[in-house]
């Protein structure tokens, strides 16, 4: 993340940040890694993965237990300090906008609600392809719904510092570079018991970009 304050370097925020999802945002986190374990589901025979912008490694910790082998990465020295007292092995210090890593370097990459907080998502969206072989899975706060709309009026300076996109608007940017096939579907609906649905309102978005193997088609 390079924003000109990173709300993520602070040592409190970094604290406290896990806290949501054993609080208030239970149920989101539970619908969310339901729907990125359906899109996980697209990559069969993925054994490593990077997840850029992890911060404290609750979704890095969560993939490694499906058996994936985890890499984390983030910015905020405050973060992965915390991400590593909470167990996260592999953490990374480096910037989503030029990973340090060779291409190809992992079969997947994942983004969850990391673009929302990088200063060129664009960027860091090329760089993830660029070092994964199969594909990315990204999360993001859909824009577009009622979730979005309440984050985005936040006082919280969390929120204040984000960006937030829809699922059509990223599965266009990403045929623009080596993605041969999008699949996109929505969840944190309003009202329980929706599941996951590929219309453009749910709270949060999951998307699967499948790579072409033969590197065709990639654009910086």
């Amino acid at each position: 993340m390079r924003d000109a304050v990173n709300p993520f370097d602070d040592p409190a925020v970094a604290a406290r940040y896990e806290d949501w999802y054993v609080g208030t945002g239970r149920r989101a986190d539970r619908l969310e890694k339901a729907l990125l374990s359906e899109l996980l589901a697209d990559f069969e025979g993925a054994g490593s993965a990077l997840e850029v912008g992890c911060g404290t490694g609750h979704f890095t910790r969560w993939l490694a237990e499906r058996g994936l082998h985890m890499t984390g990465l983030d910015t905020s020295p405050a973060m992965l300090a915390e991400a590593r007292r909470r167990g996260s092995s592999a953490c990374v210090l480096g910037d989503a906008l030029m990973l340090p890593f060779p291409a190809r370097a992992f079969d997947l990459a994942f983004l969850i609600t990391t673009l929302e907080f990088v200063s060129d998502p664009l960027r860091a969206l090329a760089e993830a392809v660029r070092v994964a072989r199969q594909g990315l899975v990204l999360g993001v706060l859909n824009r577009r719904s009622l979730f979005g709309l309440r984050r985005r009026a936040s006082p919280d300076r969390v929120w204040q510092a984000a960006r937030f996109f829809s699922p059509e608007e990223l599965a266009r940017q990403a045929a623009r570079r080596r993605v041969q096939a999008v699949r996109w579907r929505t969840t944190l609906w309003p009202l329980p018991g929706l599941g996951t649905l590929p219309l453009p309102w749910g709270g949060f978005a999951g998307l699967a970009l499948h790579l072409k193997e033969d590197g065709q088609g990639t654009h910086p």
